[in-house]
């Protein structure tokens, strides 16, 4: 139990460091921006509670909200990203189900299975994140082709902390 907090709060602290001091100053042309936060809140366990998820994910939003300087934007992209995390898993799980007490990971589960769970995620996070940023449909296209551009590189971003992870 110790051990599991130690871990997911060391990883809590990575990836935000990381967001908040990289990724946050990576923007090509105002199409691209990664978020690569929203790993955090991939790799919680299968099995944690509902309101620990959405609290869990209401911090890590209002963090990055707060070194971003934006009015909740974020907050509101992982609360909803939370919100259908047990959905998405739903969705995708294996035919004999999930292990118990598993963490959902390419290690366990292979690379598909990761990777259309984390793109379903990512791209409900990316989309909420983007629209409410714009907060209108004059630009619908435009804010789609930036809600995929940043899910393409968030996306490669988060395989290759997940591949650096399972070979570990």
């Amino acid at each position: 139990m110790i051990n599991s907090i130690l871990r997911f709060g060391l990883i809590f602290i990575l990836l935000l460091l990381l967001q908040v001091l990289l990724f946050n100053n990576i923007q090509f042309s105002g199409y691209v921006n990664p978020y690569v936060y929203i790993m955090f809140i991939l790799l919680l366990p299968i099995e944690i509670p509902s309101w620990l998820l959405l609290l869990l994910s209401f911090a890590t939003g209002l963090i990055v909200d707060f070194f971003s300087g934006s009015p909740g934007m974020h907050t509101s992209a992982t609360v909803l990203a939370g919100f259908v995390r047990p959905y998405v898993l739903r969705i995708v799980s294996p035919r004999d189900g999930y292990e118990s007490g598993s963490d959902p990971s390419m290690m366990i589960y292979g690379f598909r299975w990761f990777l259309t769970y984390s793109l379903l995620i990512v791209l409900f996070h990316h989309t909420t994140l983007f629209y409410l940023e714009v907060f209108r449909l004059a630009d619908f296209f435009r804010t789609m082709l930036r809600v995929l551009l940043s899910t393409l590189f968030s996306m490669t971003f988060i395989l290759l902390i997940e591949f650096y992870r399972r070979g570990k």
